[in-house]
């Protein structure tokens, strides 16, 4: 059996190398060949559609037209293509002109498709990318090559309201699937000619295109090298969604911590390339990455720099602090109550051991069923619909919770502990970061549970040095607090005021570093 399995592997690879040596071949002059050729490297597939028809008049000529159902705008074919070719070519007198049929597809070429996208094809491999990408195809009779025409209309989503990172003051728009769309919102916010875009094909199956953006004159070089040497090692059969490249070109894949950032708000990319920043675009997905990646963007949202500093730097210093909230309250409270009950005060220790009568489970085993409890719960409201969704997670952490409780199995501080534990998760503006709170916090709870509050200490310890060894393309994931740049502090914790932020992260960017020379306002106050 496995000897048959291995001649059989082998006898695919064979084919898989004769069908892309076919792809090579050039077009054939005769109309009939090419369309049963195109019907045999598709698979006699049934979503493409051909329609034959004649040039000319007096000299009629064969010719053929080739698209995929669905990925076209038949429309569009009718007025643009079909209608020209069929009915003002007749018209034209065009062929008592024309000696050959060279000249008419000259002819064809120069006066008579009017649509702004066309390409000319001479083998089956430039013509199988432009029909697979929605592109039509016309073919001659006695040409050995055709034209590729721009006539795409597959349905599209259109642009909406963003569904994870929601403001409250700001732009509503989103990322959409379609990556043309995607960058035509970028440039409705920069319009630079120093955007430069590099697109590239990634998936030997999918082929799917991959757009790089920046700034010419404010990215550093060096980053966008590294990028494109990191996605010029990319051999995969297919990329669907752009977590495929994160995965694929990400510095660390051993840390729970993102080190590339993901957004769908437009708003947030055009910030991030003015600050020197990368972003990834991938057709297909409305999330598009920025690199490099530092800790504290996960802290920051795009409404930061919508409200006044002082609003903004409140917010943010909340979500510092909800960050340890999330980390470390069940852990904390397990080894409190555990090992360090003379640090409780004595009314308070009195209530939790009053609390804690004839509970038969000890702190750790009691929070951890409360924590696996509500991932379930939190789980569960995602993937169900909307409407079900939020009330089974609401109606279940109430009813569960209260049950829990009247039944014994947990005390009352305990939910009190898990809820504020879960609320503090859901600041976060980055989905991520939230994701890697949730992980962390069960080893936490294990030192807790082992070592007391000298566990928390030393998982602490650990953390904080995994952190300072973790790089986003080269530069310091803990960047500007380790290494500390005192300029770049005025958008870390704290946001200065606009005008006092006159320069770009300086590891990010060491180009053009200065962004603005405005100065504090001064008012007019006389009269």
């Amino acid at each position: 059996m496995r000897q048959k399995f291995k001649k059989t592997s082998s006898t695919n690879k064979r084919d898989i190398t004769n069908i892309s040596s076919e792809y090579e071949v050039n077009l054939s002059n005769e109309l009939e060949s090419n369309k049963k050729e195109i019907y045999r490297l598709l698979g006699n597939s049934s979503d493409l559609v051909t329609r034959e028809f004649q040039l000319g008049k007096i000299r009629p000529i064969n010719a053929r037209i080739l698209f995929l159902d669905g990925l076209i705008d038949k429309e569009f074919i009718q007025n643009y293509l079909l209608n020209p070719l069929i009915n003002d070519l007749r018209e034209s007198k065009s062929d008592e002109k024309v000696l050959d049929v060279q000249e008419l597809y000259q002819f064809i070429k120069d006066f008579t498709i009017t649509t702004a996208e066309l390409a000319e094809i001479k083998n089956f491999k430039g013509l199988l990318e432009h029909l697979l990408a929605g592109d039509t195809i016309l073919l001659i009779d006695g040409i050995a090559k055709g034209f590729a025409v721009g006539a795409r209309g597959a349905k599209e989503r259109g642009v909406e309201e963003p569904t994870t990172q929601k403001v409250v003051r700001g732009p509503k728009d989103s990322f959409t699937e379609t990556i043309s769309v995607n960058i035509a919102l970028i440039r409705k916010r920069i319009k630079d000619p120093n955007l430069w875009l590099e697109s590239f094909a990634y998936g030997r199956k999918t082929k799917t295109k991959v757009t790089i953006a920046y700034i010419h004159g404010i990215v550093n070089p060096r980053i966008v090298d590294e990028v494109k040497a990191r996605l010029a090692k990319i051999d995969i059969d297919g990329i669907l969604e752009s977590g495929y490249i994160e995965e694929l070109i990400e510095d660390e894949t051993y840390t729970p911590f993102p080190t590339m950032f993901n957004t769908e708000r437009p708003d947030a990319v055009s910030a991030a390339l003015l600050e020197g920043k990368v972003a990834i675009l991938v057709d297909g997905t409305p999330f598009v990455l920025l690199v490099p990646a530092l800790f504290v963007d996960f802290f920051q949202a795009s409404e930061d720099y919508y409200q006044r500093s002082d609003i903004s730097s409140l917010i943010r210093l909340l979500r510092y602090i909800a960050f340890f909230l999330a980390l470390l309250t069940p852990s904390v409270y397990i080894a409190l109550t555990t090992f360090h009950q003379e640090m409780i005060p004595t009314t308070l220790l009195v209530s939790l051991a009053a609390q804690r009568e004839g509970i038969p489970f000890p702190a750790f085993v009691e929070a951890l069923l409360m924590e696996i409890t509500f991932e379930l719960l939190r789980e569960a409201g995602i993937r169900l619909p909307t409407p079900i969704g939020s009330a089974i997670s609401i109606v279940g952490a109430l009813v569960l919770g209260q049950a829990a409780v009247d039944a014994g199995i947990v005390s009352a501080t305990m939910v009190i502990v898990v809820s504020l534990t879960a609320i503090s998760s859901f600041i976060f503006p980055s989905y991520s970061l939230a994701i890697s709170v949730r992980m962390l916090r069960f080893p936490f709870m294990v030192m807790a549970a082992t070592f007391g509050l000298f566990g928390i200490f030393i998982g602490l310890i650990i953390l904080t040095l995994h952190l300072t060894s973790l790089r986003s393309f080269g530069i310091p994931y803990l960047s500007p607090f380790a290494p500390f740049i005192a300029e770049d502090q005025r958008d870390a914790v704290f946001r200065a005021p606009r005008w006092a932020q006159k320069k770009r992260p300086r590891l990010i960017n060491q180009r053009n570093t200065r962004r603005e020379n405005a100065g504090q306002p001064q008012p007019d106050r006389k009269g």
